[in-house]
């Protein structure tokens, strides 16, 4: 593309409309990329400054918005599904997968909403402690089924983990709420009632996303243990199921990821009786309210 760009390009805003399933699906598969991966220190730093200076052209400004969320969770979700047999290999990749968790629910938390260093603490263990205790939990229960049913086991914990670890490494914003705007942007102030529904949705597309790669790995992994040439070579068990799990991921991700809208609304009906009547006060055209 030659030429330079109009200024007005919001590098904040995706490169496709958020209101479809299909735009936000798009928007997701090309910032996961798992290709991304592969870039070296050269490319990441130019990647810097083609957004700090989009005038390069409009296809290098959206590429370098990335992300390696495929290939990092392919990796640890991979060793979490190939050695689940042992309590210290489970307590080290719980951990492992919990504190990546953490780090990413940290990250995407409201900036209105910041935790103090005690809190961020406090958060941080309760969240890998009670994974770990889950898995660790699951994983004797499992010494009395199946192989295939133990297959199952990291991704219960995973999912279990997730409704302990989002909540609670975004606990402010449940306290304080969340920025809420009307359609054009104005902010009306901070609800909770919006915060309750955007770690709900969070919760939901987390687990989801980790449900394909989780699910469908176990029944290919249970029929090639069964089969001789299996015990022949055993190192193939890791690479395996990361190759696998990365291929699911790599639909899973985006797709669940474009479930809600990154801007998602919720009705003014749909808060307590106080706050409508003094939203339909001050903006009485008022009948949905916009957060991130």
């Amino acid at each position: 593309m030659s030429g330079d760009l109009p200024l007005n390009i919001n590098i904040k805003e995706p490169r496709w409309g958020q209101s479809t399933f299909v735009g936000r699906a798009n928007h997701f598969f090309t910032v996961t990329d798992p290709r991304n991966i592969l870039l070296t220190n050269e490319q990441l730093e130019n990647a810097r400054k083609v957004v700090r200076n989009y005038r390069h052209g409009e296809n290098e400004l959206w590429k370098a918005k990335i992300s390696a969320q495929v290939p990092i969770n392919m990796t640890i979700t991979g060793c979490m599904m190939t050695f689940y047999r042992t309590m210290p290999a489970v307590v080290l990749w719980q951990w492992i997968n919990q504190s990546f968790s953490a780090v990413v629910n940290y990250t995407n938390r409201s900036r209105d909403a910041p935790l103090t260093v005690k809190e961020l603490g406090t958060a941080y263990v309760s969240a890998t402690t009670g994974a770990v205790a889950t898995a660790l939990g699951l994983n004797a229960l499992t010494k009395h089924v199946s192989p295939l049913i133990g297959h199952f086991a990291p991704f219960a914990a995973v999912a279990a983990a997730n409704c302990i670890n989002i909540p609670l490494m975004r606990q402010r914003e449940l306290k304080v709420g969340i920025p809420v705007t009307d359609e054009n942007g104005v902010r009306l102030g901070n609800w909770t009632n919006a915060a309750k529904q955007a770690i709900t949705q969070v919760v939901i597309s987390r687990i989801l996303m980790a449900a394909p790669g989780m699910a469908i790995p176990p029944f290919i992994m249970n029929t090639l243990e069964k089969k001789a040439f299996w015990k022949r070579f055993p190192w193939m068990n890791a690479p395996i199921q990361v190759t696998l799990l990365g291929f699911c991921l790599v639909f899973a991700t985006p797709l669940c990821c474009a479930l809600f809208p990154q801007k998602s609304s919720m009705s003014v009906s749909s808060l307590e009786a106080e706050l409508q009547a003094s939203l339909q006060e001050n903006h009485p055209e008022l009948r949905r309210m916009y957060f991130i």
